[in-house]
């Protein structure tokens, strides 16, 4: 059987963008093992979500250990950096960030993962990091930078088709499954939407994740700080959900343009 470490910037990134491939990984038998930079201190919360005396990456952390189980992850890591924030705030400026991490440091540290694992394919994010996070970026640099120092076989740049991605919100527009679905698709073109991920062309890996879409959505649902079940994640209708989100992209590195793989490799 075969190592799959999955790479990521923050907790519940890992259910969004590879939680398809991870669950259908273990299903096969093979070993899944995710390595998170930072435990997502900079992420927004409302109020009465956390307990008394609990800190927010207190909570991510116990929100990872649960979605791991869910997608079935034998092990979980934290590389130990700080959430950067969005890009242009003063958290991008802490000395402890992943943004300001040195990359040949940070890589070092995943590079001991993955020799320890023996991976046989590592998933980072593209250049963009999927929408401009700078941890998503720096996971770009950082996971790369680690797959040529421990060799790795296979590493794919988990990213999103923007072109579908965009049809999709402009569907919900115009033949909205609601009110709200309406006015969420609306704010999120608003804010971008157009501009997730890359061109389809650049595309060269689409697995088809729909028959662990349950899982995917269950495991999302698990990092309930940061996705509640009254965002628009949770309240999408299943069927809609499993369109939109049964398939996950990759760029496989070394590959390519126009190369169409439907797997990981893994076997």
């Amino acid at each position: 059987m075969a190592t799959l470490v999955c790479f990521h910037a923050h907790p519940d990134d890992e259910a969004i963008a590879t939680g398809g491939v991870m669950a259908q990984a273990a299903a096969a038998g093979h070993r899944v093992v995710l390595v998170v930079a930072t435990r997502g201190e900079e992420g927004e919360v409302a109020p009465g979500v956390l307990d008394d005396g609990e800190s927010l990456a207190d909570r991510r952390v116990a929100e990872v250990a649960a979605a791991a189980e869910i997608l079935g992850v034998a092990r979980y890591e934290f590389l130990g950096y700080r959430d950067s924030g969005m890009m242009g705030t003063p958290e991008n400026d802490d000395p402890t960030s992943f943004w300001q991490a040195d990359v040949d440091d940070a890589a070092t540290k995943l590079a001991a993962i993955l020799r320890e694992e023996r991976a046989d394919a590592l998933t980072i994010y593209d250049d963009w990091g999927g929408y401009g996070h700078p941890d998503h970026i720096q996971v770009h640099r950082v996971g790369g930078r680690a797959g040529e120092l421990a060799a790795t076989p296979r590493v794919y740049e988990a990213t999103i088709d923007g072109d579908a991605v965009r049809d999709s919100l402009e569907e919900a527009v115009r033949n909205p499954p609601s009110p709200q679905m309406a006015q969420q698709a609306e704010q999120m073109l608003a804010e971008g939407g157009p501009h997730l991920g890359v061109p389809a062309e650049r595309i060269t890996t689409r697995v088809d994740v729909s028959a662990w879409i349950d899982q995917k959505r269950a495991a999302l649902a698990a990092h309930s700080s940061q996705v509640p079940a009254e965002s628009w994640w949770m309240s999408v209708p299943a069927e809609e959900f499993a369109r939109m989100f049964g398939t996950e992209w990759f760029i496989h590195r070394g590959v390519p343009a126009g190369t169409v793989e439907t797997d990981l490799g893994l076997g």
